[in-house]
């Protein structure tokens, strides 16, 4: 069994609630066979640029960031942390005429899968892993997250 937490950095008003932030990340978790600990924090645009500017060197806020951790913590575990800045998030939910909450959907199976190792840097890790995204966002009944 996983255990996720989630951390809200921002007023919790119009940002998904925890326990659905916990069953996106689950879900991704349960379709490639995967568990283990991992924390999603929900920030506001000053702390989402900080962390890409500190961490990637992009002095921008982004989507979500991913930091894998891959420890074992008292026989625990630990993916590592996600970081899914909101502002963004409503921004590209409304300029890809997108429910919000898919959005937030999508981004917490992506930053999931990149703390489990997928990435999208080549043509070819890039389509497995928006497979694995539209499969897993299928499951959830949620249309195809690139369409």
């Amino acid at each position: 069994m996983s255990e996720i937490s989630v951390q809200y950095g921002l007023p919790r008003r119009g940002l998904p609630a925890a326990l659905s932030i916990r069953r996106w990340a689950q879900a991704a978790l349960e379709h490639v066979g995967e568990g283990g600990q991992l924390c999603v924090r929900l920030v506001d645009a000053e702390e989402g640029r900080q962390l890409n500017r500190d961490w990637r060197g992009k002095d921008y806020a982004t989507n979500v960031l991913s930091f894998p951790a891959e420890l074992e913590i008292e026989g625990q575990r630990w993916l590592g942390d996600l970081v899914i800045c909101a502002p963004v998030v409503a921004r590209e939910a409304a300029e890809q005429n997108k429910s919000s909450r898919h959005h937030y959907a999508h981004l917490t199976v992506h930053g999931v899968l990149h703390l489990l190792g997928h990435d999208h840097q080549h043509e070819a890790q890039a389509r497995v892993m928006e497979a694995l995204e539209r499969q897993i966002m299928a499951g959830m009944g949620i249309g195809d997250p690139y369409a």
